[in-house]
């Protein structure tokens, strides 16, 4: 019997991801503080929110974008380090009692769960300033201007002009009538932006033209609306156990979501929708783009 066609390229991509987990999990510990450093409990809660339960979804972008252009392994690896402690960072401060006091995440207690609020607050600041510590370096890219690009374009990702200024729509929208565009502006911003930046830290590195950049930054926005909506649908329907975090706790929060706006069969027919405008991005790049391709595909039918 023949295996349809997205069953098997989503068996791939989680193959692939696997085993890209095991090469790139050393080199992200490897840029972690060492455990000599004078407070061995930051250290920790550092390591745990970063290494270990995650499938470093985003520096597995960083390293298909940076293949199309032959940036070396090494540079990739550095760059995914980077936005992947930004993301880690992200998740702890997201999960306080301040913002969406969650105690699950990647079916394990949250970090201030585990280590208590202050040194979770404080591991969070270590791994935002950690990852352009990494991109300064020249490990990452011999050309100077290369490095401060790639430092420019995570700091916008991930400022108040994208995904901490996402968190602050998400906040205001608590508990109020939200339409679909205000919604498309918060995942845009808060899932988006490094998403965004993923996919675009590739061409950076590899000295791409400005138009391939932009196809690729646009790429990589649709594709992180995508992932919010699938998140959104999952907090409907999605098992716990599968998630790794509690199931349900954005309708308790009273939090805007796309299922909320439009419903569950419209929030489904709004990711094909995005899917499909994420992939038109890539024709210019024809069969280098096959991974990324790939990847949104995943993302759209992840535990589901």
């Amino acid at each position: 019997m023949e295996m349809d066609s997205e069953v098997a390229a989503d068996i791939t991509v989680k193959r692939e991801l696997s085993q890209f987990a095991t090469e790139f999990e050393p080199v992200l510990r490897g840029m972690l503080p060492r455990e000599e450093h004078p407070r061995t409990d930051l250290v920790e809660a550092m390591s745990y929110a970063t290494v270990g339960g995650g499938k470093y979804l985003r520096p597995y972008i960083v390293r298909c974008s940076a293949e199309m252009f032959g940036v070396p392994p090494l540079s990739s690896m550095r760059a995914g380090s980077a936005v992947e402690a930004v993301h880690a960072y992200s998740l702890v401060h997201d999960d306080l009692p301040a913002l969406d006091n969650d105690d699950l995440r990647r079916g394990r207690p949250t970090c201030h769960c585990a280590f208590g609020e202050a040194t979770a607050i404080l591991a969070g600041d270590g791994l935002l300033t950690l990852a352009f510590e990494i991109l300064a370096h020249r490990e990452t890219h011999a050309s100077t201007a290369t490095r401060l690009e790639l430092i420019a374009s995570l700091a916008h990702a991930a400022g108040a002009s994208g995904m901490i200024g996402g968190q602050m729509i998400d906040l205001d929208c608590e508990n109020r009538t939200v339409d679909f565009t205000t919604a498309g502006i918060l995942a845009r911003k808060k899932t988006g932006a490094l998403f965004s930046f993923a996919t675009s830290a590739g061409a950076i590195l590899g000295r791409a033209s400005e138009l391939e950049r932009q196809a690729l930054s646009e790429f990589g926005s649709d594709m992180g609306l995508a992932f919010q909506i699938v998140d959104d649908i999952l907090d409907v329907e999605g098992n716990e156990r599968l998630i790794g975090k509690r199931a349900g706790k954005d309708a308790d929060a009273g939090k805007a979501t796309f299922v909320s706006i439009l419903g569950l069969e419209k929030a489904k027919s709004e990711l094909d929708r995005t899917v499909r405008q994420a992939v038109g991005h890539l024709e210019p790049f024809d069969c280098r783009a096959d991974s990324l391709r790939s990847i949104v595909e995943f993302i759209a039918s992840r535990d589901r």
